[in-house]
């Protein structure tokens, strides 16, 4: 089954996180991202309490930094929310931003044995068995959370290169795609997974009005940062890939890249438009093997936008 979800911004006022959760809900999304970014809020306080909050919908987290909890409590707390509130939980877990990681001393010297490791012992011990062998990183052999779900919760990988989504098809329920997510990069993760049954979650950033040049307009803040290398892997399938990268080098810097890039390519590389026009968009996602396209609000005007993003859900 295709899902829509949308993400509660990260810098929501805190006054406004419950009423915009419960407004999500309200309006049919199929699930509620929450992120977990240094110098924000929690994820996982930010699920429980979105949980508690609504009725139907199912919140997601991503995501969390394996080098940020040891694997056990992770496990205790993300079986607590899925006891709970069963079924309207997913796990999203991954690498951490590089530089928020060594800022805070957890940064290891092999990311992606960390990532392997603490995802096979999250995921053994929220079925209730014993922690697995000890690893290099991640030591829970034997521990056993005590409180099982009825319903495990999926766990999946945010991850974006070829070698961590092999990672994520090897031991994960799927994978968390960042944005920019367009249907040539959903393919060519799908392919790396190496499984078209597992989860296929995209992130993009979105902007739905009745102008959809000015949509588009609205949304170019958001892909300001795409140009960069860490975003190689996304836009490598692009058929525009080599003059987005020219583009890139000769704008002075990344609110110029996005200021001036071809508005086709904006389109492309986001969920802006017309209602009709990001219908398409999120139908050329799922066409391409997404399960769940996740909507990033990328105007400023809260409870408004989403209202505007909903246009777009199935009814």
């Amino acid at each position: 089954m295709t899902r829509v979800g949308v993400m509660l911004p990260r810098d929501l006022p805190v006054d406004e996180v419950l009423d915009y959760a419960r407004r999500a809900d309200d309006l049919g999304f199929d699930e509620l991202w929450v992120v977990e970014d240094l110098g924000f809020r929690g994820g996982i306080a930010q699920a429980g309490a979105v949980l508690a909050a609504t009725s139907r919908i199912v919140v997601g987290i991503g995501i969390l930094p394996a080098g940020a909890r040891n694997a056990a409590f992770a496990a205790m707390e993300l079986a607590t929310l899925a006891q709970l509130f069963p079924g309207r939980l997913i796990a999203g877990i991954g690498h951490g931003m590089p530089d928020w990681m060594r800022q805070t001393g957890a940064w290891p010297k092999s990311p992606l044995t960390l990532l392997e490791e603490y995802t096979i012992a999250v995921r053994t011990l929220l079925r209730g068995e014993p922690g697995p062998a000890a690893g290099r990183y991640v030591q829970v052999e034997g521990v056993i959370i005590g409180e099982k779900p009825s319903v495990a919760p999926p766990v999946v990988l945010g991850v974006r290169g070829p070698k961590s989504i092999a990672v994520a098809g090897r031991v994960s329920d799927g994978v968390l795609l960042a944005e920019p997510a367009a249907p040539p990069y959903v393919e060519a993760s799908i392919g790396r997974l190496g499984s078209s049954s597992l989860e296929v979650i995209t992130y993009d950033a979105a902007v739905v009005g009745a102008d959809g040049q000015a949509a588009r307009d609205l949304v170019r803040p958001g892909l300001a940062w795409i140009g960069e290398p860490d975003w190689a892997p996304h836009l490598a399938p692009m058929p525009f890939a080599d003059d987005l990268a020219r583009h890139r080098q000769a704008s002075s810097g990344p609110e110029e890249f996005a200021a001036t890039m071809p508005d086709a390519w904006v389109g492309e590389l986001s969920l802006a438009g017309t209602p009709d026009e990001v219908r398409a968009r999120i139908a050329a996602r799922h066409g391409a093997g997404a399960t769940s396209v996740v909507m990033i609000p990328a105007e400023p005007a809260r409870l408004g936008a989403l209202e505007r993003l909903a246009q777009v859900v199935p009814r």
